[in-house]
């Protein structure tokens, strides 16, 4: 893909075009804004506030773990560069989530369509400590900051479908582009009161829909779109630090549990149920890749226990909130055996280059974690829920199914586009 890989004074014209448009946009929304009510019941709660805090310093941590897991499974030449593209999550994100990210994902819904927010709070004006509807016993900046960490790690994710072949620059102009137009409307959608969370009624915990199959999915796109590394198929291209590759999956389990637990915004028992499922199905889908690895190639891996453990991370995320442990544990066995089926079976045989498994894991993941969740949901580990198939509602199931194909088919299609611009620019 030429214009992703060469450099000319076209991108940066294309940069500030870019940056006209998207301020024009953000003017439009935001002189439409309306004020967005606070309750005056509402009060801070010291405990909820000093757990939100530590999930988002978990979370946070994640972000250098996937660093860690990605850069361990590509070439030695390529560890900087691939590294180097998760730790700028953490700056460029950051700054796009302050000055408008968090306002389109999270403010007041825009003309009451359900599809994204105003700008009410547009550089964080209005942010400050009191509490807010999202989170009534937390201060506003609390949930903000706690919501940012799911933003940086988003995009940072899509990078191991393109890993070893992506030009940095492209990469950044990318990370604005995808954050704004891409995962900002999917968390809208999904938790600030848009049509697939407060309409449609899908259940999305800790991130099924709008972190694991958004990226996934946008994984895809990119690996149809940039094509394939040279040599990809014929020359033999192993991880070059699988050390490093488990010091990522470590990194990355242990911040899961503010990833998920962290989700329920208090420190209670619906975050000690999210805290047990997830350890649950994660060491259950560990097990379950290493095992069917072995049955299929007659040896344990490193790599095999690590992908699933991600792969069971992933698909508990969306039913953390929701499931009892049993089923928790099901989903995880299923998630290393599905997931396993779409790395070593399905990929080599449609001969798309995803470097890292991104879709596989990610994308599949999730695609799996959000359809479980329509299966073993109960009002018994949160009230304020749903019952899933298995508990005598079908319709939950239905919600689920309508989510996944809205959040895979915008999630595709607009990262497809966003990459065509790029190639062409």
């Amino acid at each position: 893909m030429v214009g992703l890989l060469k450099y000319g004074k076209g991108e940066s014209s294309m940069f500030s075009n870019f940056l006209r448009i998207l301020f024009g946009l953000l003017f439009v929304l935001g002189a439409n804004s309306s004020a967005f009510a606070q309750d005056a019941s509402m009060s801070i709660d010291k405990g909820d506030t000093a757990w939100i805090l530590i999930s988002t310093a978990l979370v946070m941590l994640m972000t250098p773990g996937l660093a860690f897991f990605y850069g361990g499974m590509v070439r030695k030449k390529n560890i900087l560069g691939t590294m180097l593209q998760s730790f700028s999550a953490l700056g460029v994100v950051t700054i796009v989530w302050v000055l408008w990210g968090y306002s389109l994902a999270f403010g007041p819904d825009f003309r009451g369509l359900g599809l994204i927010g105003n700008l009410d709070w547009l550089g964080l004006k209005g942010v400050g400590l009191e509490p807010v509807a999202y989170a009534s016993t937390i201060p506003h900046q609390a949930f903000m900051i706690f919501q940012m960490m799911f933003a940086i790690i988003t995009p940072a994710l899509i990078s191991g479908a393109f890993a070893e072949r992506f030009k940095f620059k492209s990469y950044l102009i990318f990370l604005v582009m995808w954050l704004t137009i891409v995962y900002a409307p999917l968390a809208h959608w999904v938790w600030g009161g848009g049509w697939i969370g407060a309409k449609l009624g899908a259940l999305d915990f800790a991130g099924g829909l709008v972190v694991h199959i958004s990226s996934g999915v946008a994984a895809l796109a990119a690996a149809i779109v940039i094509g394939k590394r040279k040599g990809f198929g014929s020359i033999p291209m192993p991880p070059h630090n699988l050390v490093f590759t488990l010091v990522g999956v470590a990194l990355l389990w242990f911040g899961w549990f503010g990833f998920n637990a962290g989700s329920a915004l208090t420190a209670g028992s619906l975050a000690v149920s999210a805290f047990v499922v997830t350890h649950i199905a994660t060491a259950a889908a560990a097990l379950s890749w290493m095992f069917v690895e072995y049955f299929q190639r007659g040896k344990f891996t490193v790599l095999g226990i690590a992908s699933g453990a991600v792969a069971g991370l992933v698909a508990i995320t969306p039913a953390a909130g929701f499931v009892e442990p049993l089923p928790a544990m099901i989903i995880g066995i299923v998630s290393g055996i599905v997931c396993y089926y779409f790395v070593d079976i399905v990929k080599p045989k449609l001969g798309y280059d995803d470097s890292l498994d991104a879709f596989g894991i990610h994308g599949i993941g999730g695609i799996w974690g959000a359809i479980a969740t329509g299966l073993f949901a109960t009002t018994i580990v949160n009230p304020a829920a749903k019952n899933g198939l298995f508990y005598g509602n079908p319709e939950l199931l239905v919600a689920q199914l309508i989510s996944i194909v809205a959040a895979v088919g915008y999630s595709f299609i607009i990262t497809f586009i966003i990459l065509k611009l790029l190639d062409v620019t």
